[in-house]
């Protein structure tokens, strides 16, 4: 008797913990503006990476490591990234939009396909100096890049 409560109280709590999700998720896109965004803080930087070097001849990272799964939402002049697996109401990270330096777009390459979602065209950006890796879809990154353009006049944007 003792071991059939016990697994309904399990059973119970992770139905709870489920819920708990979810309601989550929905209260975050109830205000509109919100993507799927995956992120990697603090980014490994090529090697062969300059400042001066294009885009095209910066390598790939193929290393899958680090990415944290994520849900970004407008909100005015910045964006609030939450991570998907967790309980928290606030964001995890801010990204303002006048501090957003892009370096460098490209496709998951070795690892990076099988970590994050099918679709996703990594961005590669510069934050406060911190080397800030964001993937996510074809059509979250147009609106993405649209957003940063749409700066107010005066700010300093910069789209690569």
């Amino acid at each position: 008797m003792v071991l059939v409560l016990s697994l309904v109280g399990v059973a119970l709590l992770l139905a709870l913990g489920l819920f708990a999700f979810g309601l989550r998720r929905r209260l975050l896109q109830r205000s509109g503006g919100t993507f799927d965004c995956n992120l990697r803080w603090n980014a490994p930087q090529p090697a062969a990476y300059t400042d001066e070097a294009p885009a095209e001849a910066v390598p790939p990272l193929v290393d899958g490591k680090g990415w944290a799964y994520g849900v970004a939402r407008y909100n005015g002049d910045q964006i609030e990234w939450f991570r998907v697996f967790s309980y928290a109401p606030r964001p995890r990270r801010f990204l303002e939009r006048n501090l957003i330096e892009v370096l460098q777009r490209r496709n998951p390459e070795g690892e990076e396909e099988l970590a994050l979602l099918s679709d996703s065209v990594i961005l590669a950006c510069s934050l406060h100096g911190t080397r800030v890796e964001l993937a996510m879809s074809e059509d979250a990154l147009t609106g993405f890049l649209a957003w940063l353009e749409a700066a107010p006049p005066g700010q300093r944007v910069n789209v690569a």
